[in-house]
């Protein structure tokens, strides 16, 4: 494990609300000039992956997208404001990420989403405010969302099975495997490493038909030159889930990848970078832009 990543076991805050167990924190890291130029210069930051995404038993050749960008969200509401200036207190900076993987499984594909917002100020906000995941393929669709509430959060999820259904549940406040990705971008050694208690991946709840609980897991990080890698095993599911990103500021992930294991073999999905550019993308909507699409790698 890197010098520098330790944990800290925190019980309860000054309200008596039960916090998660957390990393000790750097919160230095989303304060600095080069933090600042970077993620608040009206741009979103995109990244293509070529993607092998393990399904069904096999592997598919897809792409993947990620969309990190900075927004002004609301705390009560917990979704973005249009009108930040007059929000006051309401208003929390959040770095968001939207991650898209696309596949084809035979004939029909796949196309899955999630959303991942995280406050950029780490002491005032140590958890992630809200969480949506969507997957849509030709069977049906499936949808799950997690909102921050002073216990702990509250999952939302409907689905076209008829064993998992439409269900409400409330689950600990504690740390989300979706959350990790933005850590790292916000401050690497706000990264939690050890024994955790962690919500896996909404995906590969809904992939793998589980239910949608807190798991015990372990986690680390290693550095080799120039990239570090976080790694997370979870024994109930015997799988590890390793993100490898540049140790350096802005800590871009170059690649990822989840080992399931399966009996006595295992399957992997794995994604390595493509490009990545800084585009104000909200804008670039008209036929003429779809060039851009290929400098990024897309199809």
């Amino acid at each position: 494990m890197v010098t520098g990543w330790t944990m800290l076991m925190i019980a309860c805050s000054s309200t008596g609300r039960p916090l998660r167990e957390t990393a000790n924190v750097n919160d230095e890291g989303a304060n600095k000039p080069d933090f600042n130029s970077y993620w608040y210069q009206g741009k979103a930051e995109l990244t293509s992956y070529k993607l092998e995404q393990a399904r069904y038993g096999e592997i598919h050749e897809g792409q993947a997208v990620m969309v990190y960008v900075t927004e002004d969200f609301s705390r009560v509401k917990q979704v973005k404001l249009d009108f930040p200036g007059g929000a006051g207190d309401d208003a929390v900076k959040i770095l968001k990420l939207n991650a898209l993987r696309k596949f084809n499984t035979g004939i029909y594909d796949y196309s899955v989403m999630q959303s991942t917002f995280t406050p950029v100020d780490r002491k005032q906000y140590p958890n992630s405010l809200k969480v949506t995941s969507s997957s849509q393929e030709w069977c049906g669709q499936t949808f799950t969302q997690l909102n921050l509430t002073n216990e702990g959060y509250q999952a939302q999820m409907n689905s076209y099975f008829e064993s998992e259904g439409d269900e409400v549940k409330a689950l600990p406040k504690v740390w989300l495997e979706n959350e990790l990705w933005n850590l790292i971008r916000i401050d690497p050694f706000a990264l939690p490493t050890g024994s955790i208690e962690v919500i896996p991946d909404l995906v590969f709840q809904r992939f793998k038909h589980v239910e949608l609980k807190a798991s015990r897991a372990t986690a680390s990080v290693t550095k080799e030159g120039e990239m570090s890698t976080y790694t997370v095993q979870y024994p109930e599911y015997g799988r590890t889930l390793k993100i490898t990103f540049e140790s350096d500021f802005p800590h871009a992930i170059e690649s990822w990848e989840e080992v399931q294991q399966r009996g006595s073999s295992q399957l992997t999905t794995k994604a390595t970078r493509i490009k990545s550019m800084m585009s104000a993308y909200w804008g670039q909507n008209s036929v003429s832009d779809g060039y851009l699409r290929k400098e990024l790698g897309l199809d």
